[in-house]
């Protein structure tokens, strides 16, 4: 129900501009590199997406342009998808590398508005913020309309937005076992640092009632992406591999 009223609203499709299908990673594994949208500045954001199974599951980097350590790590673990094939089986993969190309060029948090395109979402508590980064209004961003319209045609069944510095796993929504199992593997602590408003966490977790991860790196993670696979790698294939069951329907 909550899908079907979702997807009512959300009038806009993907932007495939440019869509390619890339060489396949082995000869049963479709593979797509697809352009959805681009950013104030005009440069692209990209979408990988591998797989055409029914469990959907969204990685997003870089939604802070000065947060990059995940676009590296998400490197690897398209590294790792590729030498796995067999985890793609009855998955859907999409992964967006640089959520904020511009902030991610200009090392700034914000796009080049000024706005934080992390809390320009139509969550149910972004009335509460008075802040001008927050944007003038719900989705008045392109870059964050576009990561609307990914959520849109996708709907993933659990979300991770790799970010810094708080150093530890944080979610929304029905994420906390998700969670559990992510710390579990890799040395940032469980912490639940509270829904902000706008965020795309609140907005997929509370609004949505979807289990989302915000993975929070270090200050100083850095960017080899060999450090940060060792660190953090075996938390993503938990993510990856985490089964959410959803609440039984009543009748």
């Amino acid at each position: 129900m909550i899908r079907r009223s979702f997807l009512a609203c959300c009038s806009l499709s993907l932007l495939a501009l440019g869509a390619a299908v890339s060489p396949a990673i082995a000869d049963d594994v479709k593979f797509e590199k697809i352009v959805v949208g681009q950013t104030l500045g005009g440069l692209p954001i990209e979408c990988n997406v591998y797989g055409d199974g029914k469990d959907v599951f969204w990685l997003i980097a870089t939604i802070h342009g000065n947060e990059a350590a995940g676009t590296p790590l998400v490197a690897k673990f398209e590294e790792w998808l590729k030498a796995n094939p067999k985890e793609i089986e009855g998955r859907k993969i999409v992964i967006m590398p640089v959520a904020n190309p511009d902030g991610f060029a200009d090392n700034v948090r914000f796009n080049r508005n000024g706005v934080d395109l992390n809390r320009n979402f139509p969550a149910g508590n972004w009335g509460e913020a008075d802040v001008k980064p927050h944007g003038d209004t719900p989705l008045s961003e392109p870059e964050s309309r576009v990561l609307m319209r990914v959520l849109c045609q996708y709907f993933p069944n659990r979300v991770v937005s790799i970010h810094q510095p708080l150093n530890c796993v944080d979610w929304d929504g029905p994420a906390d076992k998700m969670a559990e199992a992510m710390a579990a593997k890799c040395k940032l602590p469980l912490n639940k640092l509270g829904s902000r408003p706008g965020s795309l966490g609140s907005f997929v977790g509370t609004t949505l009632g979807r289990p989302i991860i915000t993975l929070e790196l270090p200050v100083d993670a850095g960017m080899d992406e060999e450090v940060l696979w060792k660190e953090y790698g075996d938390a993503l294939i938990a993510a990856l591999q985490y089964k959410h069951e959803e609440p039984a329907k009543k009748k």
